[in-house]
């Protein structure tokens, strides 16, 4: 979940340029949380003083939260044509999303947003048209990688532009902010162009139908699998919407130029077994994609058998294994065959191995270095790949950290509000207030909702209500839990002093004590527990 803020001035006269605005998405931690955004109070209190909002490629956690946040916001977006146009189609997905006034830039160019002199160079990345930034100022140059890898066959658009980043290593860059994510991983990410070859050759190899399931925005892989089908004799039908709109931005931009036609859902039906290649949605596991509903025989149309195959043409994002998993487990019980990244050439990460970021910092040779987009093992990677190749210094810092990159020298000299906001159905709220923290506990150990009338005089009055959610019928001993509870609810009120039994908070705190106790002794859960007192 990527968003990063540039400031360039004094501190009573700063202005501010962020660099993307991205999501993330919710795991079990959060029960019912459809998105997680950055909480942007920080930048809300600048409000006044930002220029603008820069998006250096169109991935979700790169600009996923513009629709979102950007209404608090209120300035003007700079991003590329295709993820401007990808941006506009998806408006049209989401009904009463806000038009976001939006200023197209080409790779390669250099304008001014505010007072930031800014450059997109083009890199590769597993999207078409990522940019990383360069930052001129008086007192020198910063570069913003964005995401990125040494890609120089990417099937799709530019190439990493070499050539200019080597320029740009030559005129003097004072620090490089830059991507860690595969940082760990020794070697070099394969090329688009191995993908291809591989995908020909498992899609060659297959008797039955195919399917592929890939991230949608991925343009080359499209391109791949479109190669490949026709090739081996196969025509392409696309199942989901997210592919579909990208398949039809892609082709409006010409990078889809050259193939046969993509066919829609209605064909899958009428085309041989061993004439199909369908491009799925639900790469991730996604209960409501295109995948997900076939693995488990509720999609409207399509079908997969035995003989057919599956291709996992995408990385499993870290807390999406088990959903992913149970897919697979399905598609094997069919009979369906499974193929991964374990078993051919058919993915590659779009995000540089050590040897490309070693070549990248003798490219550039940067007087400072500080490690982003990643986990705390990442970074650490990077940081110490960056020390052996010899950048003299290396700045770590974690989420909210405000870092003075010039001039001087690079430190943390402060540090700004930042958390995340989640999205819950169409409310965006703190954690702490969006009810999920309360939902996950209930999650782990129930709820019990009790509702007792008393008299005046502070007796019980005809029966008290008992609803339990989420607990056992009976304990070890057998005996219901309904019935303990009720019972533990009669002695805790008949055991407080009469005259104490005029207040209600204190008679609806003891009883909540008194059954949360008891269950926890029958159960070695304490579940959630609400009180209502009536009076008569």
């Amino acid at each position: 979940m990527n968003l990063a803020l540039y400031g360039i001035g004094p501190e009573d006269d700063r202005k501010w340029l962020m660099v993307d605005c991205g999501v993330s998405f919710a795991g079990p931690e959060l029960p019912g949380v459809d998105l997680i955004l950055p909480d942007i109070r920080f930048v809300e209190e600048e409000r006044a003083n930002l220029v603008g909002i820069l998006i250096t490629h169109a991935h979700e956690d790169h600009y996923g939260a513009l629709y979102d946040l950007w209404p608090r916001l209120e300035v003007p977006v700079y991003m590329t044509p295709f993820a401007a146009a990808l941006h506009a189609a998806k408006r049209e997905m989401e009904p009463g999303a806000p038009r976001i006034p939006t200023t197209v830039l080409q790779q390669g160019e250099r304008r001014s947003i505010g007072p930031f002199d800014i450059e997109l160079i083009a890199v590769s990345h597993s999207l078409p048209e990522p940019n990383a930034v360069l930052f001129r100022t008086p007192k020198g140059n910063v570069l913003h990688t964005g995401d990125w890898k040494i890609d120089l066959a990417p099937q799709v658009g530019q190439p990493i532009d070499m050539d200019r980043l080597a320029a740009i290593g030559r005129e003097g860059v004072d620090v490089m902010i830059c991507d860690s994510t595969n940082a760990v991983r020794e070697g070099r990410s394969p090329s688009e162009a191995d993908v291809a070859a591989g995908m020909e050759e498992v899609i060659r190899n297959a008797k039955k139908r195919v399917a592929v399931t890939i991230f949608a925005s991925n343009v080359a892989r499209i391109r791949s699998v479109a190669r490949a089908a026709e090739k081996t004799d196969r025509e392409v039908v696309i199942l989901g919407r997210a592919i579909r709109r990208v398949v039809d931005v892609a082709g409006e931009l010409g990078m889809l130029d050259g193939l046969p036609p993509f066919r829609d859902e209605e064909a899958y039906g009428y085309l041989p077994p061993d004439k199909v290649v369908a491009l799925v949605t639900g790469s991730q596991g996604e209960p409501r994609a295109a995948l997900a509903k076939i693995a488990f025989d509720d999609h409207r149309s399509v079908a997969l058998s035995a003989g057919d195959t599956v291709v996992f043409s995408s990385r499993t994002i870290p807390g999406n294994e088990k959903a992913v998993g149970a897919i697979q487990n399905a598609l094997v019980t069919h009979g369906v065959k499974i193929v991964t990244d374990r078993d051919a050439m058919i993915h590659t990460s779009g995000h540089p191995r050590r040897d490309e970021l070693a070549e990248l910092y003798k490219l550039i040779s940067p007087k400072v270095a500080i490690p982003v987009h990643g986990e705390p093992v990442h970074l650490a990677a990077h940081a110490e790949l960056a020390r052996s190749v010899g950048v003299p210094k290396v700045v770590m810092a974690k989420n909210g950290a405000l870092v003075r990159l010039l001039p001087g020298p690079a430190e943390v000299v402060d540090h700004a509000p930042h958390g995340i906001l989640v999205k819950d159905g169409s409310l965006i709220r703190e954690p702490e207030v969006s009810g999920v923290i309360e939902r996950r506990k209930v999650s782990f150990a129930g709820a019990v909702a009790i509702t007792v009338v008393l008299d005046g005089r502070g007796e019980l009055v005809g029966d008290f209500a008992v609803s339990l959610f989420g607990l056992p019928t009976t304990d070890d001993r057998g005996e219901a839990f309904r019935d303990a509870v009720g019972g533990v609810v009669e002695g805790t009120v008949e055991s407080i002093p009469r005259q104490r039994r005029r207040d209600d908070e204190l008679v609806a705190e003891a009883i909540r004590r008194a059954v949360r106790s008891a269950v926890n002794e029958r159960w070695g859960k304490k579940p959630l527990c609400d009180v209502t007192v009536l009076r008569v």
